[in-house]
């Protein structure tokens, strides 16, 4: 491409895209999301015996939603409602810890999540044990 005027200058072009089908699926595929949620996963935290008010989530949950929330770099109040979404397309009927609740719950679990590579769809598996990549 090239400018006109006082201060030619010549603007490298980009390469073309020749095969438009592969680019399409490509692009595609980048935005694939496959979520896997084992409906026997411990949801609600066990009952214990001890000062203050009861958890009402367990840990696996609050792993989920932060794990959601560091996938997708979102805030709190955005992840406790995609949450929300994604376990409403996923079938079970459980309820979402409100941002609150993960606020208070992020400073005591850490969020890791291994590298993936880039070229392949995102593969967020819930087993009962807790969340994998």
């Amino acid at each position: 491409m090239r400018l006109h005027g006082p201060h030619e200058q010549t603007i490298p072009s980009r390469d073309r895209t020749t095969n438009w089908s592969s680019h399409n699926a490509a692009l595609r595929k980048r935005g694939s999301l496959l979520i896997w949620v084992d409906k026997d996963m411990t949801w609600r935290a066990p009952q214990e015996c001890r000062p203050g008010p009861p958890a009402v989530f367990s840990d696996a949950a609050i792993q989920f939603c932060l794990s959601i929330k560091a996938l997708f770099k979102l805030l709190l109040r955005q992840t406790a409602g995609m949450a929300s979404n994604l376990l409403r397309l996923a079938g079970p009927d459980w309820p979402v810890p409100g941002s609150s609740t993960l606020c208070r719950r992020q400073k005591t679990l850490a969020v890791q999540i291994p590298y993936r590579r880039m070229d392949g769809p995102l593969n967020l598996l819930v087993p009962s044990r807790g969340i994998t990549l």
